[in-house]
């Protein structure tokens, strides 16, 4: 499979899977509380998430000697918070008269403009870059398809 076409599966395959875990979360919110489907949500993917960095670290090749490993900086792990709320957010937009669609829009919207933002800023190590008037011409489009999708009642 060539580089772009990997790169399409993944980001529909992400898209998918996104989905199904927002509407798993909004069932699991609705039989509960939004809170304890974050919680939920997030110790399911923290058992996920050391199962697969288990079966890698057993795969990777061991650093020799006298190489040096970069760490990660501790700010980074701060990230979760932000994703907690998101996950406590979508719970309760889901279940209101959001509704999936709605959600996953304003999701959708969201990494658009924070993705924009972190490539001009040049935020978690990736390379600084300008805004081009594409770049707002994509997040205009998926901002106005979201804002018809939420106000229109779809």
């Amino acid at each position: 499979m060539s580089g772009r076409a990997l790169d399409w599966s993944l980001a529909i395959a992400g898209g998918v899977l996104l989905t199904l875990m927002t509407q798993a979360n909004a069932v699991l919110a609705g039989h509960t509380d939004a809170l304890y489907a974050s919680w939920a949500a997030h110790g399911l993917g923290a058992v996920v998430a050391s199962i697969l960095v288990l079966a890698i670290a057993r795969r990777a090749p061991a650093a020799a000697p006298g190489e040096r490993e970069d760490r990660a900086p501790l700010w980074y792990y701060l990230g979760g918070i932000p994703g907690a709320l998101v996950v406590v957010l979508s719970a309760i937009a889901v279940n209101s008269e959001l509704a999936l669609a709605g959600t996953i829009a304003l999701m959708l919207t969201g990494q658009i403009l924070f993705g924009t933002v972190s490539d001009h800023l040049g935020l978690l190590h990736t390379p600084r870059r300008r805004v081009t008037p594409m770049d707002l011409a994509v997040a205009g489009c998926v901002l106005a398809g979201s804002l018809l999708i939420v106000l229109g009642g779809a």
